[in-house]
């Protein structure tokens, strides 16, 4: 069985971040690599596989054939200055196509923007697609705006960026960050990334399906990040605050109209056989892809006891969620479904699967 694993992340080594990344506290990578850095902020390194030699020897151990390496989450750029956003941005942008360019077979990788400086943004979009070759764009649930507010990926002033990625067919990956810094609570117990980033994913989704995104922007296949899991649980309640208080959502769109729409993704990382139950129920096989978050201790890795990469999936099968046959979908056709819609033929020939 071909696997391709549709949420990845892997990190620069020590010697490829350019100085200024650590003069001016953006981010930086102990030369030891025992820690990743930011400003006053650090994160232990937990894996070898976060660098690339180490991460392809990982795949091959774990059967993994091709990985989307997504824009790391540091990275967003949010409440950066126009300037330090757009060098920070160019950088992990360039980073990616690198081993994209390097690895064709093995990676596909993403490219980020940052949504409160839209020309930018724009710009950049044009200078990947172009010259890069890259086909993802990598955008976080929330971002900072210039008047220093937090504001949903999906609201009306983003709109031209999603414009820019229907007219290009891109594939997109809405991914949660930098919690802590909008929810006013003490960071005990790794709240904010076992919580609270849930429920950023679920804020956009609500949005986002809300603003009928999905049909407005027909070639622009979104995938939410973990499953989008809470979001799975909460239709009911969307759709009881909807039909109750109809004056809150005027000019909006049926949540329920958004389920199984074929250009909605969700990926298997929700740890729980009974949420990827869900899921697949509240969305249907086909906008189900395989996701890891590989290398974090919260992606489906084989250093934390009892787990290993693509165990939700096995158990899926276990439990007669899914058949063999969806199995394989969920590895490889729906992967290559969300990455290229209609236009596989260039993707295929990159994997030497044509």
């Amino acid at each position: 069985m071909y696997k391709i694993n549709g949420h990845g992340h892997l990190l620069p080594k020590p010697e490829e971040i350019p100085n200024f990344m650590q003069e001016k506290g953006i981010f930086w990578i102990d030369a030891d690599r025992k820690y990743m850095r930011q400003g006053d902020w650090k994160r232990p390194i937990t894996d070898k596989s976060f660098f690339l030699e180490e991460k392809m020897e990982w795949m091959e151990q774990n059967g993994i054939d091709h990985e989307v390496v997504l824009n790391l989450s540091q990275l967003y750029a949010n409440g950066f200055d126009r300037q330090k956003a757009k060098d920070t941005i160019r950088f992990q942008n360039d980073f990616n196509a690198s081993v994209q360019q390097q690895y064709p077979e093995k990676f596909t990788t993403g490219f980020v923007v940052q949504a409160a400086y839209t020309d930018d943004a724009l710009e950049e979009i044009e200078r990947c697609v172009k010259q890069h070759g890259l086909k993802l764009l990598c955008l976080p649930t929330h971002y900072t705006d210039t008047d220093g507010k937090w504001r949903s990926i999906a609201n009306k002033a983003v709109e031209p960026i999603f414009e820019l990625a229907d007219k290009y067919g891109l594939a997109v990956e809405i991914h949660p960050y930098d919690a802590p810094k909008m929810i006013a609570l003490e960071n005990i117990y790794w709240r904010f990334h076992l919580v609270w980033m849930c429920a950023q994913t679920a804020d956009t989704y609500h949005c986002f399906t809300l603003l009928n995104y999905h049909e407005r922007f027909p070639n622009m296949r979104v995938c939410f990040a973990h499953g989008n899991q809470f979001g799975q649980v909460n239709v009911g309640r969307r759709v009881q605050g909807f039909t109750g208080r109809p004056d809150l959502f005027e000019g909006t769109t049926h949540p329920n109209k958004a389920l199984g729409s074929s250009n909605l993704f969700f990926d298997t990382l929700v740890h729980d056989v009974f949420s990827l139950r869900l899921l697949i129920e509240r969305q249907g096989i086909s906008q189900v892809i395989a996701g890891l978050d590989d290398p974090y201790p919260l992606g489906e890795m084989e250093s934390v006891p009892g787990c290993y990469p693509g165990k939700v999936i096995d158990e899926g099968v276990e439990h007669n969620i899914i058949t063999k046959e969806e199995k394989g979908m969920i590895w490889k056709d729906n992967v290559i479904e969300w990455l290229c819609g209609a236009n596989k033929s260039d993707f295929l020939e990159r994997l030497r699967l044509s």
